[in-house]
């Protein structure tokens, strides 16, 4: 995905990596010599690992451990601003993988890290500290998660389900339309859902539109009328009773947190 990741293990240290994608990229599956913060200064980045994906709009980023499998993989241009931490300055969290929401500090922080890329002498004390103090910001943040995580199904049928699902969250959907956009029955998807995902489709259409919903919410004149209708909720009310019961804060909540 870029130079930095081809440097020799013996000699890695904590750098970051600024880049801009002027077309769509997937890396495929592919692992990573250090912990990986993933962040996107523009645009946003779609992670995959084994179970889960999400989209990385700006202020969300990704943890992600040392050799572990991952794919990331963009529908439009996009920005990186991301850093690569050596694996002794950092205390990997249980999960692999961790997305959780950018404070303003972080995100400066990591605005600021970009000045030390790959090239820098490994002694400097400056750099060295700075990079020690946000592994510290980042490991503080991985311990709240963000559940804005959407799972992977294992059999094609039920992919096109979900993606066509994605596709379409403003629209009046039902598990029918789904169904034959999938090319199965409706009970075959049924049970496509209990199998592979532990869930029914109507906890998934949910759980995406509110997910969905997040994402456009990280829009500085995110409006809470439009976004609701944005994703195929009936009414505003709804969509906020919703939004709180899932996420433990109102949409307006969330937006002024981001942008406080």
């Amino acid at each position: 995905m870029n130079k930095p990741e081809k440097i020799d293990d013996a000699i890695l240290k904590s750098h970051a990596f600024h880049k801009s994608f002027d077309a769509p990229f997937d890396t495929g599956w592919r692992s990573f010599p250090q912990h990986y913060l993933l962040y996107a200064s523009a645009g946003s980045f779609n992670l995959e690992i084994a179970d889960k994906r999400w989209l990385l709009p700006p202020q969300r980023a990704a943890l992600i451990a040392a050799h572990m499998p991952v794919r990331i993989w963009t529908s439009a241009p996009v920005m990186s601003s991301s850093v690569l931490f050596a694996e002794e300055e950092m205390t990997m969290p249980e999960s692999a993988c961790k997305v959780f929401a950018c404070t303003p500090l972080a995100t400066e922080m990591i605005r600021h890290a970009m000045r030390w890329d790959a090239t820098r002498n490994a002694d400097n004390d400056e750099a060295n500290t700075f990079f020690r103090a946000l592994a510290s910001v980042c490991e503080e943040l991985a311990d709240t998660p963000a559940q804005t995580w959407l799972p992977r199904a294992s059999s094609k049928e039920l992919q096109r389900a979900l993606d066509y699902t994605l596709d379409h969250l403003q629209d009046e959907l039902t598990v029918d339309i789904v169904a034959q956009a999938a090319c199965v029955s409706r009970r075959t998807l049924a049970r496509r859902f209990a199998d592979e995902l532990g869930f029914p489709w109507p906890q998934y259409l949910r759980r995406a539109r509110l997910i969905r919903a997040a994402e456009l919410l990280v829009m500085p004149n995110a409006n809470t009328s439009l976004v609701a209708n944005a994703v195929g909720f009936s009414s505003t009310s709804a969509f906020i009773n919703a939004y709180k019961v899932f996420f433990g804060e109102t949409p307006m909540q969330t937006h002024k947190r981001l942008y406080s």
